[in-house]
């Protein structure tokens, strides 16, 4: 039996045993050569074979497979946020798409799904898919990120790439395409490393990371990825106190607190204070956000909002930050 623990660390390669950074553990047995065992989030996965009609819940898990190649192993996918990257558009428009959000039981199961992938634990509620075990039941073996798993107990206390990495060769060797996932993971890491080192240091520089909403936004916490990548970059969160990942914050709290640098997402699904260019109205025109001295000194970096939590675009939200934080302090 060949085995392939994936715990988190540091991954290592050593003959046939492999440990990799990730949520869960797959193996593969002997006498079904191609079939693999996850744990995820707690759910033990038996997946027979290489999935052959998988369905992405929402656009961060459709990428990650997009990424590896999969498109032809995908019945379905939903949730867009923002635009694809350009070179995952043409693959992106050979899945169908099930729902503008989430689609319903019966809408997954039409598509007769052989293994379903979220990000998002919300995928998996009753209104949307149902939960992972009633999928199980039914012969439909479904993987959560271990950034939002349903107990969250589970969850890590910080989202780390490698956990984002090891999520990549989860997916890999569920289907069968290990060493594509390695490359991706392997190019994913160069350029993180890159970032870091051309990143400014600006130890003293703080930063708000609005994700959405107007009355009532959502910003970062510590414990989410845009916490990780505030340290990676030397900066400070200007909710570092806060344990969450996306608490609802106020412009009273955030007035007190005057964040140096605002990082915008920038999301296409049409809600409020969605885009980066209706938050920054709001900011310009709200009587408390436009005396913030990052309003009225215009230091805005904008990503998208999907590379905002753990994702195959995390380490572009790297780079777009640490050149951000560069164009405006030089």
């Amino acid at each position: 039996m060949k085995t392939i623990p994936i715990r988190w660390g540091v991954a290592v390669a050593v003959l046939t045993l492999v440990t990799a950074c990730g949520s869960g553990t797959a193996t593969t047995n002997a006498s079904a050569p191609r079939g693999t065992r996850v744990t995820s989030c707690g759910v033990t996965l038996e997946i027979p074979a290489p999935p052959r009609r998988a369905v992405a819940m929402e656009q961060n898990a459709a990428e990650i497979m997009l990424t590896m190649g999969l498109a032809d192993r995908m019945a379905g996918t939903a949730y867009q946020t923002d635009p694809v990257p350009p070179e995952l558009e043409e693959a992106y428009a050979r899945v169908p798409v099930l729902a503008q959000q989430y689609p319903g039981r019966e809408a997954l199961l039409a598509k007769k799904p052989d293994f379903v992938y979220s990000m998002r634990a919300s995928a998996f509620a009753p209104e949307a898919a149902g939960s992972r075990q009633d999928l199980a039941k039914l012969g439909v073996p479904a993987y959560l990120s271990s950034n939002d798993c349903e107990d969250r107990a589970l969850i890590p206390a910080t989202a780390e790439f490698e956990a984002i990495f090891g999520e990549i060769d989860d997916i890999a060797t569920v289907f069968g395409v290990r060493e594509r996932g390695q490359a991706v993971v392997a190019d994913l890491r160069r350029r993180l490393e890159e970032a870091k080192r051309t990143a400014p240091q600006n130890r003293h520089t703080t930063l708000m990371w609005y994700y959405s909403g107007t009355k009532t936004p959502a910003i970062a916490g510590d414990t989410g990825l845009p916490g990780t990548i505030t340290r990676l970059l030397g900066a400070q969160n200007a909710f570092a106190d806060v344990k969450q990942q996306w608490p609802e914050g106020n412009w009273e709290e955030i007035a007190a607190r005057d964040p140096d640098v605002i990082v915008l997402a920038d999301l296409t699904r049409g809600g409020d204070g969605d885009s980066a260019e209706a938050k920054k109205r709001f900011l310009r025109e709200d009587p408390v956000a436009s005396k913030l001295t990052a309003v009225k000194n215009d230091r805005f970096i904008v990503v998208p909002g999907s590379s905002m939590d753990p994702s195959v675009r995390s380490v572009t939200a790297v780079e777009q930050v640490g050149q951000g934080l560069a164009r405006l302090y030089g």
